[in-house]
């Protein structure tokens, strides 16, 4: 248990600072102390530190500027490795020095530290870590694809259409052929300015704002109303998330891209929040 409390918590962690610290590797060494202090004092160590090694693998392997080279595994295997240690390895016995004095209790019953150290690891990733892993499923199943630059045709100038002298300007009189010559590079350069821009398939996801701060908060609810068996509560707030979302979905068109992309994001965010549920429930329950 504690070692999956410790990897969330790492991997949280991580995300987090790579959000909102300024300076990434001051941020990075201030929760790498705070987390090795954490496991010393209790008696957790060995977890602690492989569970920092977790969180640097998982850096590598799921970037935030850019798409994760490993796809949406990195996640997957993290849940794999989540879910083997709380259901193999139960709540310890003894949790060091800060074992002799922690105490907490709540409605539910006295919470150990193993318990805790879950609860909190689980939240954490859950606020920043889980929109990474959305963010990885969706750029799978995505399929626009922007016109490469390096593809590009090479733009045709078409022929500056033939100037017809008028009769405010006779033939021969040289402001006429001035302005025709004018007329006929602007209308060449605004033939070829049109070529050459590129165009590119509309992004699926550009309607959809706000998901850095819903998603955490949706999580998180998700979690709690689990936690706490309030499944009408559940399902109410799942059903009108699909409700505020109709609008915008049903002028999607024939593509039917934004529906896809709400439904991707939406049930990778719920299972993530509902497997966080089914941890500490396990771990309560073992």
């Amino acid at each position: 248990m504690i070692v999956t409390g410790f990897i969330l918590l790492a991997v949280g962690a991580a995300d987090l600072v790579r959000q909102f610290a300024p300076r990434r590797w001051i941020g990075y060494l201030t929760a790498a102390v705070i987390l090795l202090l954490l496991g010393s004092v209790s008696d957790a160590l060995l977890p602690m530190i492989a569970a920092l090694l977790t969180g640097a693998i998982w850096i590598w392997c799921m970037p935030d500027d850019r798409p994760s080279p490993a796809g949406f595994w990195p996640a997957v295997l993290l849940g794999v490795v989540s879910i083997g240690a709380v259901v193999w390895f139960g709540e310890r016995a003894d949790a060091g020095l800060i074992g002799e004095v922690w105490t907490l209790r709540s409605p539910f019953g006295l919470i150990s530290f193993d318990l805790a150290i879950l609860v909190l690891g689980a939240g954490v990733f859950l606020l920043e870590s889980a929109n990474l892993v959305v963010r990885a499923a969706l750029d799978g199943e995505h399929t626009w694809r922007p016109v490469d630059s390096a593809v590009q045709p090479v733009p045709v100038l078409s022929a500056p259409p033939a100037i017809v002298p008028t009769a405010d300007h006779a033939v021969g009189d040289p402001s006429a052929e001035a302005v025709s010559t004018a007329e006929a590079v602007s209308t060449a350069e605004a033939v070829s300015t049109a070529e050459a821009v590129p165009t590119a398939a509309p992004d699926p996801r550009s309607g959809f704002k706000g998901g850095r701060l819903i998603g955490p908060l949706e999580r998180i609810i998700v979690l709690l109303l689990t936690l706490a068996g309030a499944y009408p509560l559940l399902a109410a707030m799942l059903a009108a998330k699909g409700i505020v979302r109709f609008p915008e979905i049903s002028r999607d068109g024939e593509s039917g891209a934004r529906a896809e992309y709400f439904l991707v994001g939406s049930l990778v965010s719920w299972v993530m929040a509902l497997g966080a549920a089914f941890l500490v429930w396990w771990s309560t329950r073992s």
